[in-house]
């Protein structure tokens, strides 16, 4: 039995035209072509297309998952390998669903009763779930700072990281508080933070507008540096970005 390529899209969820794609890459060919020209595919070509993306829901590139499954020899065992690496992801979700949740608590008892957030005195509590190692790599898309943070690093005692990443999260909420308020990217309370960010990272290395107009960027098209700002608050990255955005037009030139 053989289904048509609009049938497979349909059962799917995966559009007719990325399926066209993945055999123009070679990643999953269909099992034959009718005389119309149209692509079928059997139960072979399902199997591989869920693989296929399972590996992409895990965040896994094409390249990659053509050498995945080009290595693979046994399905049942490729499957099993790709179930563990899916209960180890539902983990790190339930982990990190569970820390926006807490944040959620902190935030509304914060605004309650004027009370400081406990949160912020323990800030990796805010990061559970978040593992730094998947997006401090990305950090190398900006040679210079990637440098000089590292060499800030290996001499920074445990204290002082600390002190930096609470500093770091507390920016990070008061941008979160400032958006829940309904305050634009252009606002001076926002524009003020955004430029005491900006210093922090001259401090490190001279950063020009269009350097930190792309870092503004990359908290949202990274995935990862984006997964930490929605850990805060939904919408946070994308306002961060435009924050930067405003600074770099306005007070950078």
């Amino acid at each position: 039995m053989d289904w048509p390529i609009s049938e497979v899209a349909r059962m799917s969820g995966v559009t007719a035209r990325t399926l066209r794609h993945y055999d123009e890459i070679g990643l999953l060919p269909p099992a034959r072509i009718g005389s119309n020209g149209r692509r079928h595919y059997e139960e072979h070509q399902l199997l591989l297309l869920q693989q296929i993306l399972v590996l992409r829901a895990l965040d896994v590139g094409l390249p990659e998952i053509g050498r995945v499954l080009a290595d693979q020899v046994d399905t049942v065992e490729a499957l099993r390998g790709h179930h563990l690496r899916l209960l180890a992801e539902r983990d790190r979700l339930d982990t990190l669903a569970a820390t926006v949740s807490r944040t959620i608590a902190e935030l509304e008892q914060s605004r309650r009763d004027g009370t400081p957030m406990t949160a912020i005195n323990r800030p990796e509590n805010l990061f559970e779930g978040i593992d730094p190692s998947l997006y401090e790599a990305n950090l190398r898309d900006f040679p210079g700072l990637y440098e000089k943070a590292g060499q800030l690093a290996a001499t920074t005692t445990p204290a002082e990281a600390e002190a930096g990443q609470r500093e770091r999260t507390a920016l990070m909420i008061r941008l979160a508080e400032h958006m829940a308020a309904g305050a634009p990217a252009e606002a001076e309370p926002v524009q003020a933070e955004i430029g005491a960010q900006y210093r922090a990272l001259m401090a490190l290395h001279p950063v020009s507008a269009d350097e930190y107009r792309a870092i503004g960027r990359s908290c949202v098209d990274n995935e990862q540096w984006r997964g930490a700002y929605e850990a805060i608050a939904p919408g946070l990255a994308e306002y961060q970005r435009d924050a930067i955005e405003v600074y770099a037009e306005s007070r950078l030139g």
